[in-house]
C-alpha cells in the first residue's frame, strides 16, 4: 500500500510572508535587470535620437552604426580579446594555486612565521607605495614597461585574496594535515591531494575575483603598455575606441559641422556589452561555491 505524501498547511502569516517574499525578490531582480536592457537597447539606438529623446527599455532608430565603429578592425578587436582571454585564464590558474598555497601556509598552527607574515600582507591593505614609486620599481628596476607581464604580475595576488584563501583554510581540519604526514606524505602532497579539493568554494569565490580583475583591467595598461604592444588588452582598447569617438566628435564640432549621427553615448553602451557580454556567463557556473566562499571566509576570523 503506497502511503500518500501529507501536504504541510501553512498559517496565513506563513503565506503572505511568502508572497511578499516572492514579489520583494522579483521586483529587486527587475531592478537589477533593468539597467542592463537599457544598455543593451542604447546600443542598437541612433545617437541623435538617443540624445533627443533619452533612453528606453526598446531601441529608438534601430541601428548597428556603434558596433561598426567598435568592430571596424576586425584583427585587432580578436587580438584584443586573445590577450584577455589569454591573461585571465592563465592569471586565474596560477594565481588559484599561489593564492592557496599562502592562505594554507599562513593557517598552519606548525608554521612558525604565520602571524608575522601574516601581518605584513595585512599591512599591504591599510598602506601601499602609490603610483610613482611602483611604476619606477616595474618600469626601471624590474625592466617590464612594454611587457604584458607588467599587468599580469601585478594582479597575480592580492592582499585580500590571500585572507580570504587563509581565513577559509582554517575550516579544514588540521588532523588531515597530521594523517598525510602519519602516512609519510610531504607538505606539497598533503596540500595537493588533501587540502586543494576540499578548498572548492574559496577556489571559486578568489578565482571568480581574479578573472574579474584581469578581464576588466585597463589602467595598468596605459600605464606600462601604451601603444609599445600591438594588440592591447579588451578594455584599454575599447577605452581607446571611446576617446578616439570623442575626439573625433569634438574636432567635427569645432568644425560647425553636423555630428548628430556620430556615436558617443551609443558607443560606450556598445563597448559595456562587448566588454560585459564573455564574462558574465561565467557567473552562473560559481555561483553556489561563490556564496559558499564569501560567507565562510567573511565569519572565520
Amino acid at each position: 500500500m503506497v502511503k500518500k505524501e501529507t501536504k504541510i498547511k501553512f498559517g496565513r502569516s506563513t503565506v503572505a510572508l511568502r508572497v511578499f517574499s516572492y514579489v520583494f525578490i522579483l521586483l529587486f531582480t527587475i531592478l537589477c535587470i533593468l539597467p542592463f536592457i537599457l544598455i543593451i537597447s542604447a546600443s542598437f539606438s541612433t545617437e541623435g535620437i538617443i540624445s533627443k529623446d533619452g533612453f528606453g527599455l526598446l531601441p529608438k532608430g534601430p541601428t548597428l552604426a556603434a558596433y561598426s565603429w567598435v568592430f571596424r578592425y576586425p584583427k585587432m578587436i580578436l587580438g584584443s580579446y586573445a590577450v584577455t582571454i589569454t591573461m585571465t585564464a592563465c592569471g586565474t590558474i596560477i594565481g588559484l594555486f599561489l593564492i592557496a598555497m599562502a592562505g594554507y601556509a599562513l593557517q598552519r598552527k606548525d608554521f612558525v612565521y604565520r602571524n608575522i607574515l601574516s601581518f605584513f600582507i595585512y599591512f599591504t591593505t591599510l598602506f601601499s607605495a602609490g603610483m610613482a614609486p611602483t611604476f619606477i620599481w616595474v618600469a626601471k628596476y624590474m625592466h617590464l614597461k612594454g611587457s604584458y607581464m607588467a599587468v599580469f604580475l601585478q594582479l597575480l595576488m592580492s592582499p585580500w585574496l590571500i585572507i580570504l584563501m587563509k581565513n577559509f583554510a582554517k575550516s579544514v581540519p588540521f588532523e588531515i594535515t597530521e594523517s598525510g604526514k602519519i602516512d609519510g606524505a610531504g607538505d606539497f602532497k598533503i596540500f595537493i591531494s588533501l587540502i586543494f579539493p576540499m578548498l572548492k568554494p574559496a577556489l571559486a569565490t578568489v578565482g571568480l575575483f581574479l578573472a574579474l580583475g584581469y578581464w576588466n583591467e585597463w589602467y595598468q595598461s596605459s600605464l606600462y603598455l601604451g601603444s609599445s604592444v600591438t594588440y592591447k588588452p579588451l578594455q584599454y582598447y575599447l577605452y581607446n575606441i571611446i576617446n578616439t569617438a570623442n575626439a573625433l566628435k569634438g574636432s567635427v564640432a569645432g568644425a560647425n559641422v553636423t555630428y548628430t549621427d556620430l556615436p558617443s553615448n551609443t558607443l560606450k553602451m556598445a563597448t559595456a556589452v562587448v566588454a560585459t557580454g564573455p564574462i558574465v556567463f561565467l557567473y552562473p557556473f560559481v555561483q553556489k561555491y561563490f556564496i559558499t566562499g564569501i560567507t565562510v571566509g567573511a565569519v572565520k576570523g
